[in-house]
């Protein structure tokens, strides 16, 4: 039985009232302090939600779905999948900080590996020799470096990245595009099942029993990228799934990487295209993506001497810094995150995290993540 049924109850109603969203919900649930008041809530105090109006008040305060909901719940179970919500603490932080995070998503495997430091690994499906021998030889390194890699179970490179890394005994995360019990393609059943017992995780957003519709692949992209530090586009022509997903990583302040292919290539134009731009980092070596992230080389040598970090409390910092740095001290933090600590606009924020950089006190990570330097 799913853990604090109530709960999830109350978010499983949200997720199917119509027209309500995913923003919607988080705003809500962001603003009230137990997600199980808030069918108890009056229109008033709807209204007073970011996002909420008057047609979204009444859905909500009209729902009476209560046996549709319960039945999701004990067809979740007879599937032996489990449904993770915003509410959650299994709910990967990463994710939370896009614009749009699901409501809620069923799961297969370990809730654990979401929460990984981790690179999501696109590419097209019809792949050349060239791509499948980068996509295996650098997501075999980075699998060596400890990351999870997300992708989407998808043939070609996404079915090489999963497969890379349960050889590398590296955790693994395949997000779908149809219910959890309508795996596709059903080519990779196999591949997902290998996934869930060697303790990566298969999960969905879309209800039990969903087809693989075409519409539905852009939108799971959103948490392909959403819990992803960085994106690697190792094989794409200009059109498809995995330039959606770079454009959705940029979207989210992920870092975003592109291996080069060679001119007259069709099914590495999409990855010189966004290299051009100034829209991914070359890749020449697992280093150029290493160096971008938030995480521990292994390679680091224990020899090379440590330079003294810059204690702040030496500096001449004004109340807000100050502020700033003792909360730092604790964790990192990502910058909507912080700013609700500090009570300050984001914006500026920005500004005296900047003059922080600069005063080298302070370091911005992958996600607009900062911490003390």
């Amino acid at each position: 039985m799913q853990k604090n049924t109530k709960k999830l109850r109350v978010l499983i109603a949200l997720s199917i009232i119509p027209g309500f969203g995913c923003r919607r919900v988080f705003n809500l649930i962001k603003q009230v302090d137990d997600p199980e008041k808030i069918f108890s809530l009056s229109k008033r105090e709807l209204r007073a939600v970011e996002g909420i109006g008057e047609a979204s008040a009444l859905s909500l305060l009209a729902f009476d779905e209560w046996d549709r909901v319960d039945e999701i719940i004990t067809q979740t179970e007879k599937n032996g999948s489990e449904i993770i919500t915003l509410a959650d603490p299994e709910y990967p932080s990463l994710l939370k900080q896009i614009y749009d995070p699901p409501v809620l998503f069923w799961l297969k495997g370990s809730p654990e590996a979401l929460s990984k430091p981790g690179i999501a690994v696109v590419g097209t499906r019809n792949t050349s020799p060239y791509g499948r021998k980068m996509a295996k030889k650098l997501t075999g390194e980075l699998a060596d470096e400890g990351l999870c890699i997300f992708s989407g179970l998808a043939y070609g490179i996404d079915a090489i990245a999963h497969r890379t890394a349960l050889e590398q005994e590296a955790a693994t995360v395949a997000v779908l595009g149809s219910g959890i019990d309508n795996l596709y393609p059903q080519k990779n059943a196999d591949l997902a099942n290998q996934i869930v017992k060697s303790g990566g995780a298969v999960i969905t957003e879309f209800p039990l029993g969903t087809n693989p519709d075409a519409g539905n692949f852009p939108v799971r992209n959103r948490i392909v990228s959403g819990m992803s530090l960085g994106v690697l586009v190792v094989e794409s022509g200009i059109k498809g799934g995995s330039m959606i997903t770079a454009d959705l990583g940029l979207d989210q302040n992920r870092e975003v990487f592109a291996i080069p292919h060679p001119l007259g290539s069709p099914s590495g134009t999409g990855c010189n295209y966004l290299i051009k731009r100034g829209a991914a980092k070359l890749v020449q070596t697992v280093d150029d993506i290493l160096d971008e992230l938030p995480v521990q080389q292994s390679g680091d040598s224990a020899n090379e001497p440590v330079q003294a970090k810059p204690d702040w409390r030496e500096f001449e910092l004004d109340e807000l810094s100050v502020s700033i740095c003792e909360l730092l001290e604790k964790k990192a933090f990502q910058v909507d995150e912080l700013a609700e600590e500090v009570a300050v606009g984001t914006s500026q924020l920005l500004v005296k995290l900047l003059q922080l950089e600069m005063d080298e006190l302070v370091l911005q990570k992958a996600g607009k993540v900062f911490e003390l330097k």
